[in-house]
């Protein structure tokens, strides 16, 4: 059978995974009175990624088209979740690079691309979104041409085809069509994945077995599947092989079930060659990175090299007055065994122990790490988050740290006032640029402790229409203090509940985070103060009643609705002080000190 791997990268947003999505359709990969046939975004299974739409995890399909098996690996196209591009395109011999037709190349274009290209992958370029009333599809080819020039790694890569689409309607074109409302489907991307990604190179299929396990998946039935793609060989169930671990130690382990992709299906099969993607099972202990071979011939395959994280935070025990009133697991070792499940599957997740016996957090951005702390929250975890630090690398005796290429599209109407934020925050503007649609395109470098909490506040300065993206681009040398970036918190002085009176009172002094009636303790971050330095509230005072009545006594007290934040609009929030408790039902900020008198000491000190 004829066979292509070809993996779908893009910027979020671009609409690669509404792409896969009309290409399981066309294939007729469902019946028609299939509920999958009618949904959206379909591979797109996991809950945040439909909450947040966008992919976060990598994941692998298959259609049929004609006579051709075409293996489709979806990848994520957020820079956070750059280790899973990183691990699946080496499965793939081809991909597919979807660019935003209004839009153009964006940071995490360049990213994907650059990978697919060091890999040797055979790029097809697929405009979407053509049917955008300020599409540039002139000048974002010419765009697209510059970044080919900018990351070949060969001549050959610069000659690329170019297709145009309107994903969402499952319509593609050779050429610019006239009229992107009249009839077409898919064909043309079908046929350029036939025409340009390379057949799998399958060699004598006598060869001694050989994989690279890419992905692991867990099955309460099957226990562990190790998916990759098969360097070379053959292999079917009940098969002993040799795992070759990543510290140079290696055991034998025998092969339960050889499986297949078939749509959204896993189909078991008796044999599979080299060039297919398979999922094995009866390999409890495989590691992403790890070599699966012939127990005769086990040769080691190059391990994937993944970036390093750039950002960490602490994770441990809730050690609130509310520990352990709404959470399912609450022990350090429940949390600990929890984090290295996930270290097993998410290769850019790093781990390791303080003095203090939290637990340290290592990944590639904010987005990243709050979406693990969010599944935490969701599988009834309950747990505390320091603040986002930045991590630092020691580079010929001097200490460097990670810079970002920051794209921020806005009204033009706020460009001033983002120049001025990130300006605040030692950013360089490289360039400024204004588009069709009535916004401005900026472009800046800036550290990444310049980013943290940048993205709350463009959205406030902007009313909710700043986009930003950001990408690393390199390590340079410890810049100058950036000055705090937000007034001191209004901190609860007394435990009870929170009442109008109360709350009433202390919005006078800033912005309110909770409703009338919450639960507080001594210690919990309430609100955001108007001024600098912190502030003790009693919101739980109530209002002295009197047999006197006097002018103004009984008006109503008026309260202005509470700012709730967001998982991520928390984590912004902290200062060093202060830490985020998150349960399955609630999220409370607090400082780490609950004493006003501690609080005080400890500042003497």
């Amino acid at each position: 059978m004829n066979l292509r791997n070809v993996a779908i990268i893009a910027h979020v947003d671009h609409g690669k995974t509404t792409l896969v999505d009309g290409l399981l359709k066309q294939s007729k990969t469902f019946r028609e009175n299939e509920a999958a046939f009618n949904q959206t975004l379909i591979l797109d299974s996991n809950d945040q990624e439909r909450e947040r739409g966008i992919t976060i995890l990598a994941k692998n399909t298959a259609v049929r088209y004609g006579e051709t098996k075409i293996n489709i690996i979806d990848t994520p196209g957020h820079a956070d979740f750059g280790g899973e591009v990183e691990r699946t395109l080496n499965m793939a011999d081809g991909a597919i690079l979807v660019i935003d037709a209004q839009e153009g190349p964006m940071p995490q274009t360049k990213f994907v691309l650059k990978k697919a290209l060091e890999l040797g992958l055979k790029p097809i370029v697929v405009i979407n979104k053509i049917d955008k009333p300020n599409a540039r599809i002139e000048e974002v080819i010419e765009r697209t041409n510059d970044l080919f020039l900018d990351l070949a790694t060969e001549e050959d890569q610069l000659d690329f085809p170019i297709y145009y689409a309107v994903a969402r309607s499952g319509k593609a074109w050779n050429e610019i069509p006239d009229d992107a409302g009249e009839y077409a489907d898919l064909t043309p991307v079908f046929e350029a994945i036939l025409d340009h990604v390379p057949a799998p190179v399958v060699g004598d299929k006598d060869q001694p077995f050989q994989m690279l396990v890419t992905s692991l998946e867990a099955d309460s039935f099957q226990g562990k599947h190790a998916i990759g793609r098969i360097k070379r060989g053959t292999i079917s169930p009940g098969t002993t092989i040799t795992l070759l671990k990543k510290d140079g130690t290696d055991e034998q382990a025998r092969i339960d079930k050889v499986y297949v992709s078939q749509g959204l299906k896993r189909v078991e099969i008796e044999e599979a060659h080299a060039g297919d993607i398979v999922s094995l099972t009866g390999i409890r202990s495989a590691g992403i990175g790890e070599t699966i071979a012939d127990s005769d011939t086990p040769e080691v395959l190059p391990t994937i090299e993944i970036e390093e994280p750039t950002l960490k935070m602490s994770v441990g025990a809730n050690t609130s007055p509310f520990a352990g009133r709404e959470g399912k697991y609450v022990t350090s070792r429940q949390i600990l065994e929890r984090i290295e499940r996930e270290l097993e599957t998410n290769v850019s997740l790093k781990m390791e122990i303080n003095e203090s016996g939290d637990y340290v957090l290592s990944g590639r951005g904010e987005l990243h790490l709050s979406v693990f702390i969010e599944n935490l929250r969701r599988e009834g975890y309950e747990l505390q988050v320091g603040k986002p630090q930045v991590i630092t690398k020691e580079i010929d005796g001097k200490t460097h740290e990670p810079v970002e290429e920051l794209t921020v599209n806005v009204g033009t109407d706020y460009v001033g006032a983002v120049n001025g934020e990130v300006g605040r925050r030692k950013g360089v503007l490289h360039s400024q640029e204004e588009q069709s649609d009535g916004t401005t395109r900026l472009v800046f470098e800036i550290t990444t402790r310049g980013l943290l909490g940048l993205r709350n506040h463009l959205l406030t300065l902007s009313r909710g229409t700043a986009i930003m993206n950001s990408i690393f681009v390199k390590y340079q040398r410890l810049g100058t203090d950036i000055p705090r970036m937000r007034n001191g918190a209004l901190v609860a002085s007394e435990s009870g509940k929170a009442v109008p009176f109360g709350i009433g009172n202390a919005q006078q002094r800033g912005e309110i985070f909770i409703h009338p009636r919450t639960a507080v303790y001594e210690g919990m971050i309430v609100g955001l103060n108007s001024r600098e330095e912190d502030l003790a509230v009693n919101v739980t005072k109530e209002k002295k009643l009197t047999n006197m009545r006097s002018s103004g006594a009984d008006d109503a007290i008026i309260l202005t609705p509470p700012t709730i934040l967001s998982l991520e609009q928390g984590l912004d929030f902290l200062e060093d002080d202060e830490l985020l408790e998150v349960t399955p039902e609630s999220q409370r900020l607090r400082k780490k000190l609950l004493s006003k008198t501690e609080r005080a000491k400890a500042k003497r000190s």
